[in-house]
Formats: structure tokens, C-alpha cells, sequence
């Protein structure tokens, strides 16, 4: 945390020493995009999961019982694409 606030205080003077006329710091420049990404990210995990949730009500079978008991290898690589294919159009769309 202390490296992150030296960066912080390091690229603020930086930016003062370039541009004298520049009165926002880089925490006020900083704190918006950082929230913004933030609840982006917690979107995005919340829509990933309710879809995820969705599958899983929808299938006949259990997805756990098929992978871990009956060793299904098969499965487990359709569920993982799907997983990294819904996180791309997450991403996508949440970047517009």
C-alpha cells in the first residue's frame, strides 16, 4: 500500500513539474476511473455467476457429480469455454 501511495506521490509531482497550469491531482484523476473499474469488475462477476447459476438449473444433471465422480473430462472443458466465452462478451459489452 505504501509503494502504491509513493507511485501516486511520484506521479503527481511528475505531472506538476510538467504542467503548470494542471490543478487536478492524481488522486481526483485517479479515483474516478479506479471506482468506475471497480464496480465494473463486481458487475461483470455478477452477471458471469447468475449465468453460470442459470446453467446449472437448466441441465438435467449435476455438473459436480458429472465431473468429479464420473470423471467426465469432456464436460469439464465445454463448461470452461463457456465460462471464458460469456467472460469475453462480458468484457465487450461492459467496454462498449
Amino acid at each position: 500500500m505504501s509503494s502504491l501511495l509513493l507511485v501516486l506521490n511520484s506521479t503527481l509531482l511528475l505531472g506538476q513539474a510538467n504542467s503548470a497550469e494542471s490543478t487536478t491531482g492524481v488522486t481526483d484523476t485517479l479515483i474516478g476511473p479506479l471506482l468506475t473499474a471497480l464496480v465494473f469488475s463486481v458487475l461483470g462477476v455478477v452477471v458471469l455467476l447468475l449465468s453460470f447459476w442459470g446453467v446449472t438449473r437448466v441441465l438435467p444433471f449435476s455438473i459436480r457429480e458429472e465431473i468429479e465422480h464420473d470423471q467426465n473430462t469432456a464436460l469439464a472443458i465445454v463448461i470452461g469455454s463457456a465460462i471464458l466465452g460469456l467472460s469475453i462478451i462480458i468484457a465487450a459489452a461492459i467496454l462498449g
